[in-house]
């Protein structure tokens, strides 16, 4: 991703931060709340955790993640308005989120037992040197959990999944939204994502020891868990 590629994502999670949540939930018909709390089951995450939500948004991901619990949990996110309905959702939040890219984290080494980041790689500008700082400020046999749209890819289902991701998402989000650019950015980072990043491969390369694959819902949704 380049730099005006970063102030593109940036601007448009700016744009959509209040009407994110609903087009989140009404969009994916609620099954992205059940996506979150699988991936944190699959993580087996429990409240002894330090946890760090990247691209964490509106803090759905570490608010699912405080009822598994959780207690010390740390936000952060590139647009400033989505941390801010973030803090407006949490009674808790105010402190303990910062504005930053996944690049360049500003937290020492093994600084967390744990990381999170739900659809949120994608958007990264350098995918490779995000990892690689996952690597370096989680703890000893800490864990990278990234949960993460794909493609299906069987016949008929990915026929129904293309035709409502590429047409009919699109056009609902701009509705909604009012932004013309954000869901159409969604399908063309999905697809830009499935065909050119291998996550397990890189996170390997980044120094995870041990990576894992769960794919959910008919393959819509994939979980990786990198161990260090």
């Amino acid at each position: 991703m380049t730099i005006n590629k970063k102030k593109q994502v940036q601007r448009i999670f700016d744009s959509i931060s209040t009407r994110y949540d609903f087009l989140n939930h009404f969009l994916s018909v609620g099954i992205d709340i059940y996506w979150r709390r699988k991936a944190l089951r699959l993580t087996k995450i429990g409240k002894e955790a330090k946890l760090l939500d990247l691209a964490c948004g509106t803090g759905d991901f570490a608010l699912e993640a405080k009822k598994f619990g959780v207690n010390e949990i740390t936000g952060a996110d590139l647009s400033f308005n989505m941390l801010k309905v973030f803090n407006q959702k949490s009674e808790w939040s105010n402190g303990r989120i910062v504005q930053t890219i996944a690049e360049q984290l500003p937290f020492k080494n093994n600084s967390f037992t744990n990381i999170t980041v739900a659809f949120g790689v994608r958007n990264f500008f350098d995918i490779q040197s995000a990892l690689i700082e996952f690597n370096r400020v989680l703890s000893n046999n800490g864990k990278a959990t990234v949960l993460e749209f794909r493609l299906p890819e069987k016949g008929i289902i990915k026929s129904l999944y293309l035709f409502y991701f590429n047409k009919v998402l699109p056009a609902v989000g701009r509705l909604i939204s009012k932004d013309n650019e954000a869901y159409t950015y969604l399908p063309e980072s999905v697809n830009d994502f499935d065909k050119n990043i291998d996550l397990i491969a890189l996170s390997k390369k980044a120094g995870f020891a041990k990576v894992e694959k769960h794919s959910l819902t008919f393959g819509i949704c994939q979980v990786t868990i990198a161990n260090k």
